[in-house]
């Protein structure tokens, strides 16, 4: 079990979760968009603490992560989806697949989009996916800070679509924070009366070798060269918690030999400082010592295979 006990999901906890007081909120939110609109970067900030990996390279985030926001009035579980976008390869239709999902299977909608750039195709073809949904949708227009002050044009784009299908309008920036209290309040004001799901000091219920893979991920979607970051999958094949020192063995899965050697690097540079540098993030994970050894292997179209997306992780979901 993890040093730092609220990062992860035990089945024991579940006799720790209270009674909800009257008047007390709770329900599903999905955060949705197109890819590299800031979704993780934004469920990191309402939840306070970082359990979904962010970067700048489009896809980031593969799975649908649960975060949990827990307040004196609410309890909201975000749903933090892959982006929407036209797939090229079997695990892109997962991606899609979940997102779509997620679409049906939430109290609320957060249809997130990049207001500092023009309202696009891709907007419009998620914009056309709701046209049927019939939950409370918030139109988050995320990168405030990144508009010019005087663009009234871009807002007025998006709200006229929001004015279109009956949305509510939120405007703020993940990267800042600004904002991030109303849209807080706009969310837990479109929820229903319910109890607490899980305890109020869970903030995932996402297991800790999920998280420990995807800070490996990261790592190398921020160190690598745009051609490795998508065809990259970790499996993380044992975990060894001593009394002062979590020792963990990964596996860096690839596509080709030149991408292996690229994660390597000339020497183990490149492999030695992914490894620092997901340990250091591990470490604050756990709140503990890490011992971190990884190994790199080709699987060649490893996105293309059903079974081998399954044996990674990555299936549809129910």
């Amino acid at each position: 079990m993890s040093k730092n006990n609220d990062i992860t999901f035990e089945q024991e906890s579940f006799n720790t979760i209270p009674a909800s007081p009257p008047g007390f909120k709770s329900g599903f939110v999905g955060i949705i968009g197109r890819p590299n609109v800031g979704k993780s970067t934004l469920m990191n900030d309402l939840v306070g603490q970082k359990i979904a990996i962010t970067s700048p390279v489009a896809q980031t985030t593969r799975n649908r992560l649960r975060g949990i926001l827990t307040t004196p009035e609410a309890q909201i579980i975000f749903v933090d989806t892959p982006g929407i976008h036209k797939p090229h390869h079997e695990l892109g239709n997962v991606l899609v697949k979940n997102a779509q999902i997620a679409i049906h299977s939430v109290d609320v909608l957060l249809f997130m989009v990049d207001c500092s750039v023009d309202l696009g195709g891709g907007d419009r073809y998620i914009a056309d996916l709701l046209k049927e949904i019939k939950i409370p949708i918030i139109l988050g227009l995320n990168k405030a800070d990144q508009q010019a002050e005087d663009d009234l044009f871009l807002d007025n784009s998006y709200r006229a679509l929001a004015t279109d299908h009956n949305w509510t309008v939120a405007k703020f920036s993940a990267l800042t924070e600004d904002g991030l209290e109303s849209l807080q309040q706009s969310l837990i004001q479109n929820l229903e009366p319910g109890p607490y799901y899980y305890p109020p000091d869970l903030v995932t219920d996402q297991p800790e070798r999920f998280i420990m893979s995807e800070l490996i991920r990261e790592q190398i979607l921020l160190l690598t060269r745009e051609e490795v970051p998508h065809s990259v999958a970790i499996g993380i094949e044992r975990v060894q918690e001593e009394d002062t020192i979590t020792r963990v063995w990964a596996t860096v899965f690839v596509e080709r030999p030149s991408q292996k050697g690229i994660i390597i690097g000339k020497g183990g540079t490149m492999l030695k400082e992914i490894g620092t540098a997901a340990r250091q993030q591990m470490q604050k994970l756990i709140d503990g010592k890490v011992y971190l050894e990884l190994f790199v292997k080709v699987q060649p179209k490893w996105r293309q295979s059903r079974t081998r997306l399954a044996e990674l992780g990555y299936r549809v979901e129910e």
